[in-house]
């Protein structure tokens, strides 16, 4: 497995890929892994940070499972406390909205979905980086903490290595309908194969135009484009788009069902 990086209290940085490589009938393309969120708190119970990422997800688009026998394996010197699970809401929501509100709706179970992300591993926000130099960076040295280096949100998600192993992974999934999550599906990949789409909006001009299937052809591969906001989006995860939010609300209402038909067949 391939690191490349580490967290706070010393698990490597790891890309995460689609385990099961058998066909499947959609592809979905996200944009980058999310990771396990820990609550620190000190020897008297008082919260250090409430939501520290300290794990790499343990499979993509991970729905926040198992979240205490992760924690368990992390050491962390007994002065300093101990990691706990934090709310439920700071692991797995983008794997379970997936599920909820895209999968599920289409049809579809986890495994018949292959999934894949634009940047492959974890990266820190500036929230998380603004408490790992709060909080963890003056206990460094004193109890011989492993040196964090969870790499940053990249400006540049793909470059043509990355975009020809999604391609890669694409015809090997034998899928014929492509999932994009948002923006930077379009922006980062499909773009560079069908220069009509750069994000989203392209596809949607009027609020019943979100979610149709639209044709494309990836290196001489004639596909299907589905086209939905983030499940960030379509979930409320933080800060969101009421537009995006709502045509995604009338798409499980009225439009999902039609393509569930194309997706069996």
């Amino acid at each position: 497995m391939e690191n490349i990086g580490t967290f706070p209290f010393g698990q490597p940085v790891h890309v995460v890929h689609q385990a099961d490589r058998t066909p499947k009938k959609v592809f979905v393309l996200g944009v980058y892994a999310s990771a396990v969120h820990a609550r620190w708190i000190n020897t008297r119970n008082k919260t250090v940070v409430s939501a520290l990422a300290v794990a790499s997800e343990p499979y993509i688009f991970w729905r926040g499972d198992n979240v205490e026998s992760i924690l368990q394996k992390i050491e962390i010197p007994g002065e300093l406390g101990e990691l706990v699970p934090p709310e439920k809401s700071f692991n797995g929501p983008s794997g379970l909205a997936l599920d909820d509100l895209i999968l599920n709706p289409l049809g579809l179970e986890r495994d018949q979905a292959w999934i894949c992300d634009l940047v492959p591993h974890s990266c820190v926000n500036p929230g998380q980086q603004r408490a790992i130099e709060r909080e963890y960076f003056p206990l460094k040295d004193k109890y011989n903490l492993p040196e964090p280096s969870v790499p940053s949100v990249p400006q540049i998600l793909s470059d043509e290595k990355r975009r020809n192993q999604i391609l890669a992974e694409i015809i090997e999934s034998r899928a014929v309908t492509l999932i994009m999550l948002g923006d930077k599906p379009i922006q980062w990949f499909l773009k560079f194969y069908d220069n009509r789409y750069k994000r989203l909006s392209d596809f949607v001009q009027t609020e019943d135009l979100y979610g149709h299937l639209n044709d494309t052809r990836i290196e001489n591969v004639d596909l299907k484009i589905l086209p939905l906001a983030h499940p960030r989006q379509i979930a409320k995860l933080g800060k969101s788009s009421d537009i995006w939010y709502k045509a995604h609300q009338n798409w499980l209402k009225k439009t999902s069902t039609h393509i569930i038909e194309f997706i069996k067949s």
